[in-house]
């Protein structure tokens, strides 16, 4: 029970429930709580302190905090049922899902071959039993779905067409044919295989050309073509533009430098010059590096000097023996026998052209002498023998129409001339009809000089029509005198078509030259402008890259002056070009 105090009236009397209503201020009164909802004993008594005494509830008794109960006792379950329902659920798991787990779970077989597979990839080993194909198509049938194989398997038709390719160009066709079919069946195709099969296959009709070259290159070999389009040399080197490994015609190239070099020293044992010359500078163009070659020019140089130190004496000889009167006869120290011997030493000698041609002119002139004493007989014989060294020359032609012999053909070389009793009688008295035919052939023959038909056509030409007029009027001056002048016509000619440029027309006229005048003094000095010209025109082509054309030039100045200075300089410049 709670009682107030009435000293402490101004304070709210307290109980288990506080009452927030407040009555009016003034006097307050004490009230209780609902004593029907007090069921905890009362309280022990509460020591005397003077204090006012107050009750309070229990805290199990407040209606303002939760109640707090221990939690009620439950029966055990039992949970193995469910246990073995989870274990179930995850067996079935594992066996539906065994090929996927099992590619979790690390093999050490199968990592241990693909690791010697990629080894064997690195070290280029991809064919045997022990290489990467092998071993990755071995790991491929035991998981058909392993990355690792497929990419290697990949990778080894990369590497084989790679080798492919490389044994192609090497030339070696058939390790070729084979990697190419190993990767055509690893990477299934493709435009690399397929690119690579159709150069092989364009190269295969090309080894049918090459091997029908070579063919052609050792029949001319056998038949000792050696230079020239059709030849052995040309050919090789032909064959080994396309192929530059062709073994067959590189050696096929050597027998033919081999067959140069045994006809440069043959050719050199000869004494001959422009034999020799030809065959180094073919040797050198076929095969600039050949061994022999710095011995043959060595052997070239020597010849070549002691060769020119004969000629030299020779050429003397043979104008001393002009000057003195020795022009032929017995013996061998006669203008004739030097100027064949220095002819003998360099067959393409001008000065010794020249040099018999001089001794068939003054032949000729010792038959005119002899027609002026009437020994018709002796003219005869100096006539036969001027016609073995000049037989086109136009003197002897208007000599031998005087004689009345101009039918008559000369006498072949070596052959000993006619006897004196065995000229023929001078010519009768023209008749009516011949003379006529005389004025037409003149006619003709002078049309014929002013086209520059000097010699050709045969029959057509002028030196040809002068001499049917003579052979019919061997007396007739006009005929002679018309004859006697091509010489200086053909000069005069050739100079225009030096001047002209026109080449080839020049040779012609100086080849006319040669032929009607051979003891002419300018003859030399025409040759040697011709040459200059060729020469000319070949170092314009070769510094336009023409090499073919400056090659053509270079063999006609050769051919027309074989010992100027110029010839060997271009020569050299050529082959450096080359």
């Amino acid at each position: 029970m709670l009682s107030c105090m009435g000293s402490f009236s101004t304070l709210p009397c307290m109980s288990g429930r506080r009452d927030h209503r407040q009555d009016p201020p003034g006097r307050v009164e004490p009230r209780l709580g609902d004593l029907d909802q007090l069921h905890a004993p009362p309280p022990a008594e509460a020591p005397q302190d003077d204090l006012p005494s107050i009750t309070v509830e229990p805290p199990s008794r407040r209606v303002d905090a939760p109640m707090r109960r221990p939690p009620p006792h439950k029966a055990p379950r039992r949970a193995w049922p469910w246990l073995l329902l989870g274990v179930a659920v995850a067996l079935l798991a594992l066996w539906l899902g065994q090929d996927r787990l099992r590619s979790l779970v690390p093999n050490t077989e199968l990592n241990d071959t693909l690791g010697r597979a990629e080894q064997a990839l690195r070290d280029g080993r991809l064919d045997g039993q022990d290489g990467a194909r092998a071993l990755f198509e071995w790991v491929s049938e035991q998981e058909p779905d392993n990355d690792r194989a497929r990419t290697g398997l990949h990778q080894v038709g990369q590497a084989e067409l790679s080798l492919a390719d490389t044994a192609f160009r090497a030339g070696r066709t058939d390790e070729a044919q084979q990697r190419l079919g190993a990767a055509r069946e690893l990477l299934g195709g493709g435009d690399d295989v397929d690119r690579l099969s159709q150069q092989m296959a364009r190269a295969h009709g090309g080894v049918e050309q090459l091997e029908g070259q070579i063919a052609q290159a050792q029949e001319a070999l056998d038949a000792g073509r050696l230079s020239g389009e059709d030849g052995a040399g040309a050919l090789y080197r032909r064959v080994l533009a396309a192929d530059p490994g062709n073994a067959v015609a590189a050696h096929g190239l050597d027998k033919v430098g081999a067959a140069l070099a045994a006809k440069v020293r043959a050719a050199l044992a000869a004494n001959d010059a422009a034999g020799a010359a030809a065959g180094i500078d073919q040797l050198a163009a076929l095969l600039p590096n050949y061994g022999e070659l710095p011995a043959l020019r060595a052997a070239q140089a020597q010849a070549q000097q002691q060769s020119a130190e004969a000629l030299t004496q020779a050429l003397q000889q043979g104008e001393d023996a002009l000057r003195a009167g020795r022009i032929d006869g017995e013996g061998e120290d006669t203008a004739f026998a030097h100027f064949k011997q220095a002819l003998a030493l360099d067959p393409d000698n001008a000065q010794a052209r020249a040099g018999l041609g001089q001794v068939a002119q003054a032949l000729i002139v010792q038959a005119s002498a002899a027609l002026d004493s009437d020994d018709r007989g002796q003219a005869a014989s100096l006539l036969d023998r001027a016609a073995q060294l000049a037989p086109k020359s136009a003197d002897l032609a208007a000599a031998r129409a005087r004689l009345g012999d101009g039918k008559s053909p000369p006498a072949a070389a070596g052959q000993a001339p006619a006897p004196a009793e065995s000229a023929p009688p001078a010519p009768a008295p023209l008749s009516p009809q011949q003379s006529a035919e005389v004025a037409r052939l003149l006619k003709s023959a002078q049309l014929a000089a002013q086209r520059g038909q000097i010699m050709l056509p045969p029959g057509e030409s002028a030196y040809d029509l002068y001499r049917s007029a003579l052979a019919i009027d061997g007396n007739n001056d006009a005929a002679r005198r018309g004859l006697q002048a091509l010489p200086n016509l053909a000069a005069q000619q050739f100079g225009q078509a030096l001047a002209n440029g026109d080449l080839a027309r020049a040779g012609e006229l100086l080849a006319d030259l040669g032929d009607l005048a051979p003891g002419d003094a300018g003859q030399d000095e025409r040759r040697r402008r011709l040459a200059d010209a060729w020469l000319d025109q070949g170092e314009q082509q070769l510094a336009r890259g023409d090499r073919a054309g400056a090659s053509q030039s270079l063999d006609q100045a050769r051919r027309i002056a074989p010992t100027l200075a110029r010839v060997q300089e271009l020569a050299g410049r050529l082959q450096g070009a080359h």
